[in-house]
């Protein structure tokens, strides 16, 4: 068992990102009811469940390695009834909880970063730094991977997906030369790929811009996970659950992201038309939520020595008025 903890530990070393700031923006309630909808190595799990007395915290995870790691690590948490681990994707957040009895929360952080595990696990494929199998799957128990995506997807969706989700300026190139090469014989992994992609892109665009399969790989993922559509649905539920006073506090890493994200909440703090003449805005007129930070909050310079992938990191929070 000591042998089994010890493995656990080490595979899933992660630095959690602007920790103190998410949680802090949640205004924690002692004896509320809190969702990590994003668990990963546990540092927010761990952190909010700090500030519980009687409250409950339910952290998800779809991935089991992160569960299992933490079953060790937040071990003492969970057997005194601050946590609660569930294993399910987050787009299914008001579900799992209705079936534990939860119908509203106080507050709930997302961490939209991919987890250091996944990226540093060669076999998980997600990284362009490994040669392993195309795969690229959160969940390991659904059908599609980055295999299939690469190897069975036409020439428009993979444009489609490498322009939307990648923002790559060579999508119709690299959608090309993958295109030519899966008639020679299929693309079957990651440093395969990384030479396809080469391939498509001009001398003087690789020399610049970090590694030129980047964007790539970000769109497969994406793709693969369905991750801008279960981060819509989720924080839809979110919205919808939670409870007055209560804050969403959300962590992202790429425009993409962001940009949904903010969208989001402008809709939700958004001030209605209002009739010209109106010398103020009644009161059932006023947004049922407000922004706690209008621009976002930023990993201070010290974080951003210490940990790379802080650097793209931004942090927005909401709360609910009424």
């Amino acid at each position: 068992m000591d042998k089994l903890r010890s493995n656990r530990m080490t595979e899933f070393e992660h630095t959690t990102v602007l920790l103190h700031e998410a949680i802090d923006g949640l205004e924690i309630d002692p004896t509320g009811t809190y969702v990590d909808a994003t668990l990963g190595g546990g540092g927010h799990s761990k952190l909010l469940a700090s500030h519980l007395s009687t409250g409950k915290l339910y952290s998800f995870d779809q991935d089991v390695t992160a569960i299992n790691y933490n079953e060790d690590h937040l071990k003492s948490e969970i057997e005194a009834g601050k946590i609660q681990l569930v294993q399910d994707n987050f787009r299914n957040l008001q579900t799992a909880l209705a079936e534990v009895g939860v119908d509203e929360i106080d507050g709930i952080v997302y961490d939209l970063g991919v987890s250091s595990p996944q990226f540093d696990d060669g076999k998980r494929g997600f990284s362009y730094n490994y040669d392993a199998p195309l795969d690229m799957r959160m969940n390991q128990s659904q059908a599609l991977n980055a295999r299939i995506i690469v190897n069975e997807w036409s020439f428009q969706d993979l444009m489609r997906i490498f322009s939307r989700y990648g923002e790559e300026k060579f999508a119709k190139q690299i959608a090309r030369a993958i295109e030519r090469q899966r008639e020679i014989a299929p693309i079957e992994t990651t440093f395969e790929l990384v030479e396809v992609i080469k391939s498509a892109i001009p001398a003087p665009a690789r020399r610049k811009g970090g590694h030129p399969a980047k964007k790539t790989f970000q769109a497969i993922r994406i793709a693969v996970n369905d991750e801008l559509g279960a981060v819509e649905d989720s924080l839809q539920q979110a919205l919808d659950m939670l409870s007055i006073n209560g804050r969403i506090a959300v962590i992202t890493f790429q425009s993409l992201e962001d940009r949904l994200v903010k969208t989001m909440f402008k809709e939700k703090t958004a001030l209605p038309q209002i009739p010209s003449g109106l010398p103020i805005i009644p009161k059932e007129m006023e947004p049922d939520f407000k922004l706690i930070n209008r621009k976002p909050i930023l990993p201070g310079e010290s974080e951003m020595a210490d940990n790379h992938r802080a650097h793209s990191a931004k942090l927005r929070i909401i709360e609910r008025l009424k």
